[in-house]
């Protein structure tokens, strides 16, 4: 585990999504083995948690993603790391053919004291909105707000992360992000039976938003590199 920046604050993750559109040809076999050269970089120093695989449950009508994955680092010069590793280089190149279409989002959560691993079999319910141009911080705000308040309804959510989108290039316009972290898919399913809880698409700021379900997978074994 690496923490670079010399402020880092331990109870701070850095949290790191990337959806995928694959092409509707792809061959299983080339799905399959870039989403285990992704997760086996689980063994590069600065990544303290990874998963990949296919999107589940998707409530956004279209969602134009197929796959996603999530990591998470202690500081934004993890991240970098990260990304500027020859293996990630490696393994992003080497997908490229049977990718069409890519959108990422990282932000920062700053109260985040337990674990940064997510257990296989979880359940992720990942939020990504849209605010329409020229949105005040204050209506920023009442967004951001509203996410973080849903753990409060939900107590089967076994972590919740909130924050702004730090990552502008390939987020698509998107800038409010969230994940909730749940054991499994029946207490995502106990949600979704209280939906309306959550559709933060009603709020007149919000000019469109992601939701989308992810189940853990278990992790790949690899070689360190």
């Amino acid at each position: 585990m690496s923490s670079s920046d010399s402020n880092s604050n331990p109870n701070q993750i850095i949290e790191h999504i990337v959806l995928f559109h694959l092409k509707p040809d792809a061959d299983p076999s080339a799905v399959d083995a870039m989403m285990s050269s992704l997760s086996g970089l689980i063994s590069l120093e600065s990544v303290l948690h990874i998963s990949t695989g296919p999107v589940s449950g998707r409530r956004s009508n279209p969602l134009p993603f197929t796959h996603m994955l999530h990591s998470r680092y202690r500081s934004k010069s993890d991240l970098t790391s990260y990304t500027e590793h020859p293996a990630h280089v490696s393994a992003v190149a080497n997908s490229k053919p049977i990718v069409d279409d890519v959108m990422a989002v990282d932000w920062v959560a700053d109260y985040f004291p337990g674990s940064p691993t997510v257990s296989p079999g979880s359940a992720l319910r990942v939020t990504i909105a849209k605010l329409k141009e020229g949105a005040w911080d204050n209506e920023k705000g009442a967004v951001l707000g509203f996410l973080r308040g849903v753990k409060e309804k939900f107590p089967s959510i076994e972590q919740l992360t909130v924050g702004e989108n730090f990552s502008p290039a390939r987020a698509k316009g998107f800038s409010i992000c969230s994940i909730a972290v749940f054991k499994g898919k029946d207490e995502l399913e106990e949600l979704d039976a209280q939906s309306e809880l959550l559709e933060i698409e009603q709020n007149d700021v919000v000019d469109g938003v992601l939701v989308f379900d992810y189940v853990v997978a278990a992790p790949v074994q690899t070689a360190s590199l």
